[in-house]
């Protein structure tokens, strides 16, 4: 959710609904400045801080002990079932709400680490034996941990660390006593399996692996820019007024080629979409799964055993080492606000870590600069017109908002700050929206006693001693309002310069052998070098993200001369042009790519609406396009029908769709394959036959017929697929490359050694170019063409 939730939004409203109007048209044309003197009195604590205070109760960000209960008891339950994945991340959610250092958060960590041995993640298990011990694990029942561990190590290969676990465990139980009970037997008899068992693989050990050369993955050749941090030496920063900074090609560009490599300056984690846990059941705690819960708060690499936040319950880590930076950074500050920053929103959570991260030094500094005599100089959006009017076009790099002074456009908080935040374009109700956002922020960490943290004090009791008697308890601190001028600055620049972090996410059923991948929006960063690529409908670049970096190749061949161009959203190939220019309104412009102005100028109707376009019930001609009405191309038949009953039609026919991929994720694939094939028969008395969701509807068919190994069935439906998607997205591009990594796994599972090997090799050209030689697709290809490439050659003439 990147605004505030939708009932602080209509309380925004109402608020500036009542407002004077003569006090809503100075809000209108105030600077950001005076927008916070102005707003600092309009926040009532008995009205818009009631409201947030009920916002905030919804979302439970806190240490929970009956929750932590709850969650623990769920993931016994699901244990005993043997679905030891459910179990993890239930023990996961119990260790987030017990108290640091209780020996109930030692359990969790010990219970989670018996589930990791069962799924044979030997590693993590040891990881979580080793919390459940520094946290305090009771004394009784160390010995079975021990034994767990010891067995741990085994499975590694470790055998002088084993043996030495189980000489702890036999010490420990020699201290302890002997006992007679039959969990004290099924120990010791264990225990003496295991030495048994070591003793064994002493005596003969397993001949040492040699590292196959043609695993190692050479890294790609990088010569940086010494003017631009990140960037390849093949572009450079220009300017002018049309495109105001942009970069350009210095000399011709490959495709493939790694044109930009750059962290995030800041990124929050979005809480994503909810996805039920297996078996879960309807209670006062909720056992759903979101993004959440999948990846690191911090550096946002996918989580197997994360490690709790020790104050709240909303933030996880994959490492105490992240946990570790993020509390420094910025989540000593944040802990407390969960609530509030989830009721805010994420660009509003944005705004905050961005000055936390650059430190009240400098985010004061540049506010500062922002307010000197010749304001409208400083402000980088009339600064950029300024330049472009200059009586000399060629302007020095030092003279572009966000360069230094040596003329370097550094991925630092300047750059950040530099970027436009259109204040005169936005409404005055969202800004008024955003400005009340910050304020209430800003009122809490005060009120919390958090004001000295964020601008980095040594002596935060101290300190608050010295500025009590400047201030009221209603009343902002003059650093408090710098802050919330930046944190506004941030949320309006957010509208146009957010950059979401996408990750590919398997979907469908776990036991699938075919990897199906979706898109999802993981995170909201600032990229200011990113920042700098102008939009076009049909870019020249592909973009990839690794947690909080990202990678910028370029699509196809740049000659010198030409702008790197990266698309905000709206692909050519995917949307008509009335509808992109509609969704790119948002950035304050009017695209005039060549790819809207070709289709504007033209005749004829956009590939898009043709291919996605409804045909006639009757003979299956297209359906020429109305309003409201839409009639038959076909002069003979001339059947209309109503654009409303086809689209409802269309409805229908997805929500099918969905419920097809329900049954097989439930195990029911031959419901689910019924299912399909009945929508298949529906779809093609209405829909075009390149239509996108005939193609969908194959796709998910050769998902089935693969889960129950129907590998030429499977290949079959993909194939058609494949057709439907490269008429739409290009037969180069990312999604064309997705379909084929999909299509060799089927290829490989089946045996279809010939036909493989053409998709693999097809399929590496295209994913090398937009995801480099290093992602994991890439890589997988790779070790399906050397298992089939080593197959003896009498096996291959038997195929």
């Amino acid at each position: 959710m990147a605004l505030p939730a939708e009932e602080w939004r209509l309380c925004a409203a109402r608020r500036w609904a009542a407002l004077e109007p003569e006090l809503r048209a100075r809000l209108a044309r105030a600077s950001l400045r005076d927008t916070v003197r102005l707003g600092c009195g309009l926040l009532r604590p008995e009205a818009e801080g009631a409201a947030l205070r009920r916002l905030c109760r919804r979302a439970r960000t806190g240490k929970e002990p009956e929750a932590a209960r709850f969650y623990r008891e769920e993931g016994n339950r699901l244990f005993g079932r043997r679905h030891y994945g459910a179990a993890v991340r239930l023990y996961s959610q119990a260790a987030s709400h017990e108290v640091p250092g209780s020996p109930e958060l030692s359990v969790c960590f010990a219970n989670r680490s018996a589930a990791f041995f069962h799924l044979g993640c030997f590693e993590v298990c040891l990881e979580d034996i080793a919390r459940a011990e520094s946290h305090g694990y009771p004394d009784k029942l160390l010995p079975k941990v021990l034994l767990r561990k010891a067995e741990c190590l085994l499975c590694l290969g470790r055998l002088q660390d084993a043996a030495e676990a189980l000489r702890v465990v036999e010490k420990k139980i020699a201290m302890d006593g002997i006992m007679s009970s039959p969990a004290h037997q099924t120990l010791l008899k264990r225990l003496s399996q295991l030495r048994i068992q070591i003793h064994e693989k002493e005596s003969s050990p397993e001949p040492a692996r040699e590292a196959r050369g043609d695993n190692q993955r050479d890294s790609e050749t990088w010569e940086e820019n010494v003017s631009i941090s990140g960037a390849s030496s093949s572009l450079s920063l220009n300017f002018d007024r049309e495109r105001g900074r942009h970069l350009v090609a210095s000399q011709d560009i490959l495709a493939g080629q790694s044109l930009l490599k750059e962290e995030a300056f800041v990124s929050v984690l979005c809480p994503g979409e909810d996805l039920l846990l297996q078996d879960s059941r309807e209670t006062a705690w909720d056992t759903r799964v979101t993004t959440a819960d999948l990846y690191c708060h911090h550096c946002l690499r996918q989580l197997v055993a994360w490690v709790p936040c020790h104050g709240c319950s909303y933030a996880k880590y994959c490492s105490q080492g992240c946990a570790d930076v993020a509390w420094e950074q910025y989540h000593r500050t944040e802990c407390s606000l969960g609530a509030l920053l989830l009721t805010l929103g994420v660009f509003c959570h944005v705004a905050l870590r961005t000055v936390l991260l650059a430190g009240f030094a400098e985010v004061s500094r540049l506010v500062e600069l922002s307010h000197h005599d010749d304001e409208d100089f400083c402000d980088p959006e009339t600064r950029c017109k300024d330049l472009s009017e200059a009586p000399d076009a060629r302007v020095g790099t030092s003279c572009i908002p966000g360069c230094n002074e040596d003329g370097g456009y550094q991925s630092s908080y300047q750059a950040v700050f530099n970027l436009l935040p259109h204040v005169e374009k936005h409404s005055p109700e969202h800004k008024f929206l955003c400005m009340l956002s910050v304020l209430a922020i800003c009122k809490e960490l005060q009120e919390a006693g958090l004001e000295a943290a964020v601008l980095n004090q040594e002596s935060p009791e101290k300190w608050c001693k010295q500025k009590t008697c400047e201030k009221t308890s209603d009343e902002l601190s003059p650093e408090l309002k710098t802050v919330a001028e930046a944190m506004l600055r941030h949320m309006l620049q957010l509208q146009c310069n957010a950059q979401a972090i996408t990750v590919m996410q398997e979907s469908g059923s776990e036991e699938g052998a075919v990897v199906n991948e979706k898109p999802v929006r993981l995170a909201t960063a600032f990229f200011p070098v990113l920042s700098l690529l102008n939009h076009s409908c049909c870019p020249n670049i592909s973009v990839s993200f690794s947690g909080t970096s990202v990678t910028v190749r370029a699509s196809q061949p740049i000659p010198s001369g030409q702008e790197i161009l990266h698309c905000y959203g709206p692909h050519h190939c995917r949307m008509r042009v009335a509808e992109r220019q509609q969704l790119l309104s948002q950035y304050f412009f009017e695209c005039r790519c060549q790819a809207c102005l070709d289709e504007m100028e033209s005749d004829l109707k956009s590939m898009v609406s043709v291919r996605n376009s409804f045909c006639c019930p009757s003979c299956q001609a297209p359906m020429q396009v109305g309003e409201d009405m839409l009639c038959c191309s076909n002069k003979a038949c001339m059947i209309s029908a109503s654009r409303e009953s086809l689209s409802h039609r269309l409805w229908d026919l997805q929500q099918q769709n969905k419920k097809a991929l329900e049954l097989l994720r439930d195990g029911k694939a031959d419901q689910a394959i019924k299912m399909l094939l009945k929508c298949q028969v529906d779809a093609r008395n209405f829909l075009s036959p390149e239509h996108l969701l005939m193609g969908e509807l194959e796709d998910h068919l050769a998902q089935v017929y693969a889960t129950l190994g129907k590998w030429q069935e499977a290949a079959r439906h993909l194939e058609k697929s494949i057709e439907i998607v490269e008429m739409h997205h290009g037969p180069s591009s990312v999604e064309i490359g997705h379909e084929l990594f999909k299509l060799a796994q089927i290829l490989f599972n089946g045996f279809a050694v010939s036909e493989a090997l053409r998709t693999i090799q097809r399929a590496e050209e295209i994913l090398s170019v937009h995801c480099g030689p290093q992602s994991t697709q890439i890589q997988e290809l790779q070790d399906m063409k050397t298992c089939l490439s080593d197959l003896p050659r009498s096996v291959l003439q038997r195929i």
